[in-house]
């Protein structure tokens, strides 16, 4: 079930042994394509570092020696020009960051060293999409880089944020699609669509 506002969530145990254990969020989202694509059971795993793990306050090395975060997260399923894709953290859709639309949808809290979405969190059934007006001039998208450090980029009128179960975006010509920090095709047509209480993750 996911989480709702004032419930507790997540729990820090002992690491368990036999845990299937991944690097960061592209690993957790490429083994989820190749398993579980046309319906996600609910599984365990492990993940060492990235930005998931940072968002439930895990990670580190020798992380699986001692105590984790153990929570239920949502998942991203995504279909692009009628591809299905998964993604564990965050979608980004871009052909630069520096001009043109960007559009960031965001199942984690960060993106790399930027607070993204403080408001995000992975368990509440929806995902939380930050577009980037393609009128925004390159000095002013400097300045809300430098703000995105501490997640004080928003509000901003060049700047919309929403939070919704699902998103729909169509573009003139093709756009980057970037899944969880990985650059997987360039698309026309995308959906976004909130798979709750898809995995148990320890971080």
């Amino acid at each position: 079930m996911t989480i709702r506002k004032g419930e507790p969530w997540g729990e820090s145990v002992a690491a368990p042994a036999g845990l299937e254990i991944f690097a960061d969020d592209r690993a957790v989202s490429r083994s989820v394509a190749d398993r579980f694509g046309g319906g996600v059971p609910l599984a365990e795993v492990g993940v060492r570092g990235g930005d998931m793990a940072r968002t439930l306050g895990g990670g580190g090395a020798g992380r699986f020696e001692g105590h984790v975060v153990r929570a239920p997260i949502d998942l991203l399923r995504v279909q692009a020009d009628g591809h299905e894709h998964w993604a564990f953290a965050h979608v980004v859709l871009r052909r630069s960051w520096w001009r043109g639309e960007v559009v960031l949808a965001m199942n984690a809290q960060f993106l790399g060293p930027f607070d993204v979405a403080p408001r995000s969190h992975p368990n509440d059934g929806r995902v939380d999409v930050l577009r980037v007006d393609p009128s925004m001039g390159v000095r002013t998208r400097l300045q809300a880089r430098r703000r995105a450090r501490t997640g004080v980029h928003v509000p901003h009128p060049q700047l919309s944020l929403r939070s919704s179960a699902e998103w729909q975006g169509a573009f003139d010509r093709p756009i980057g699609l970037w899944i969880d920090g990985e650059h997987v095709a360039d698309v026309r047509a995308v959906n976004v669509v909130v798979q709750p209480d898809a995995l148990i993750v320890h971080a």
